[in-house]
């Protein structure tokens, strides 16, 4: 079936090149736009499509607000949330990946990042792979430093492969790439996965990257 897809830009010429560019992809379906935050939200709990496209700055609710709104209205299947932005630093992307998000990307990244990123947080996947992320939330985390720390107890509640899975998570690496460099089945890692984010009340992979980072389980390079 087709990735479902909903872009909210208060900049038409991005909804209308946007859409264009994913509505061209047999695999991809645009189901609508919106213009401001308020009417990201109402359009996402009308259509419920898969991957939200959000803006980080808009008119009326700004991006952060938005995503808050879809991420913990607790919709089954989810609708994973892609922020935007046009700053490769920027404390809404923290506060979004903080909030679920499933990452985000920069306005002026190339047509075929754009495509694969909607595909990649479609699969349930956080968009962090790329050095820049890792870069960005590690800059931002230790600007941001004792903001929300977990504590000693919760990370305590892993085991030495839990919390080894946990440090290659922030590293980027994928459930595949964590399966070959631990020599172990790739079920197992997902195993561990799940456990890990059930013990620390993780919703997704890119906040166990900004976890691992502000409680010291990597530190920024």
């Amino acid at each position: 079936m087709a990735i479902t897809v909903l872009i909210a830009d208060d900049q038409a010429m991005v909804r209308q090149g946007f859409g264009a560019l994913l509505a061209a992809q047999p695999d991809i379906s645009v189901l609508g736009d919106a213009e401001d935050g308020k009417v990201a939200v109402a359009e996402a709990k009308r259509l419920r499509p898969d991957v939200v496209l959000m803006d980080v700055r808009m008119p009326q609710m700004n991006g952060l607000d938005a995503a808050r709104a879809i991420l913990s209205a607790g919709f089954d299947p989810p609708i994973r949330v892609l922020m935007l932005t046009t700053f490769d630093i920027d404390d809404y992307v923290y506060e979004a990946l903080s909030l679920g998000a499933s990452g985000f990307l920069l306005k002026d990244a190339p047509a075929e990042e754009l495509v694969r990123a909607v595909r990649v947080v479609a699969e349930g996947h956080a968009l962090l792979a790329p050095t820049v992320t890792r870069r960005l939330i590690a800059d931002v985390v230790r600007r941001r430093s004792g903001v929300r720390a977990t504590s000693n107890a919760q990370l305590a509640q892993l085991t030495p492969r839990e919390y080894e899975v946990l440090e290659l998570i922030a590293k980027g690496l994928s459930n595949t790439e964590i399966a070959a460099t631990l020599v172990v089945a790739e079920q197992t890692v997902k195993t561990h996965v799940s456990k890990v984010f059930s013990k620390l009340n993780l919703r997704d992979r890119a906040q166990a990257v900004v976890l691992a980072y502000e409680t010291g389980v990597v530190t920024p390079s």
